[in-house]
């Protein structure tokens, strides 16, 4: 088995990573916040909705895929 799946990592918490709100010279239509998935699937937003029935149906899939994410459907989803 592959050893680096198993070696201690640094984690971080919300914390960590939290931005605050302040003055940017940044315009919003100048971001890029796209997410590559795989090697064939670009996310233009980062959100991807989780696996499960009472979360993901076709309609939030849908809403999610028009907007540049992905929603994951659950298998017993009909």
């Amino acid at each position: 088995m592959n050893q680096a799946l198993f070696e201690q990592n640094d984690a971080l918490t919300f914390d960590d990573v939290l931005i605050e709100p302040g003055y940017s010279e940044v315009l919003p239509s100048e971001v890029d916040v796209h997410a590559q998935l795989t090697r064939d699937i670009r996310l233009n937003i980062p959100l991807l909705s989780a696996a499960m029935d009472t979360v993901t149906d076709s309609r939030l899939a849908i809403a999610l895929a028009r907007e540049g994410g992905i929603g994951i459907v659950h298998r017993n989803l009909s």
